[in-house]
């Protein structure tokens, strides 16, 4: 870079030491609050506060909606992907839209179209309960919940990957004869699958998190439908602060892990591309 076109240095130092202050004061003084609340006491009454049984049923239902909400999103993400980089149609930029819209609205509206629709007095609530479906307050309703909340999440970090690759290796492919699954198989999933595999370690990181829509559709009923971010809160407000800060400990180490592994993902990625890891 030119001297007359480069940061002053004071600028630069001034950038760098701001960026972390805010990081350390936004981001890792909560977080080590929450760690040092939750063995206040000691490390026995944390293990015990996990390990009471509403606690387990908190983890065994954030885990399920998340293996099952990650692997749609995954599946719907590369679909709209390939769908909005690949292919020239009417109505694209309003897919592009819809993709994006989960960002700009509220978890607790979304929550509250779920119920309008599928709740008692729903829209389709009639016919559900006709039909002895359930969908609110019970796995279904946070699943779906889960999963229009964190739809964005492998669409948008493989749209712009695959904008930059261009379709050119896909037309060449075509022209020799591949069909549609073979082309994707041995042309475009090796080219996307580090951004593929960091989309869906975001999206499970948020689906493991999420607290908006799923309190709504949940009915908060312990032990069946509360999943940990729901059962945080309740043992909060119920002045259970040593419990309530254990299992917020227990989700902040997953959300921690799924971050290190993507971390570790991309720089694998960028060895395997030549650049620096």
């Amino acid at each position: 870079m030119s001297p007359a076109v480069a940061d002053p240095r004071p600028l630069r130092w001034l950038a760098i030491a701001l960026a972390l202050l805010l990081a350390v004061t936004i981001l890792l003084l909560p977080l080590a609050a929450v760690f040092t609340e939750a063995l206040r006491r000691g490390w026995a009454p944390a293990l015990a506060a996990i390990a009471e049984e509403d606690s387990l049923a908190a983890v065994r239902l954030t885990l399920l909606v998340a293996a099952i909400s990650v692997p749609v999103n995954a599946i719907g993400g590369v679909a709209a992907a390939w769908a909005v980089t690949k292919f020239d149609f009417p109505g694209k930029r309003l897919l592009v839209a819809l993709i994006e819209l989960p960002f700009s609205v509220s978890p607790v509206i979304s929550g509250l179209v779920f119920v309008l629709l599928f709740g008692a007095q729903g829209y389709l609530g009639p016919w559900l309960r006709a039909n002895d479906i359930e969908i609110i307050f019970a796995l279904p309703g946070l699943v779906l919940a889960t999963i229009f909340v964190t739809f964005p999440f492998v669409a948008r970090t493989l749209i712009p990957l695959m904008q930059e690759q261009g379709r050119e290796a896909e037309e060449v492919a075509a022209t020799l004869g591949a069909g549609g699954w073979n082309i994707f198989r041995r042309v475009t999933l090796p080219n996307i699958k580090w951004a593929l595999l960091s989309g869906v370690l975001l999206c499970n990181a948020r689906a493991m998190g999420e607290f908006g829509a799923v309190s709504v559709v949940s009915g908060h009923i312990r032990g069946l439908t509360n999943t940990m971010p729901l059962h945080v809160e309740i043992l909060y407000n119920e002045y259970m602060f040593v419990g309530a800060f254990a299992v917020a400990s227990l989700l902040a180490l997953l959300g921690l892990v799924t971050l290190a592994a993507k971390a570790l993902l991309e720089a694998a990625a960028r060895r395997r591309m030549g650049g620096p890891a």
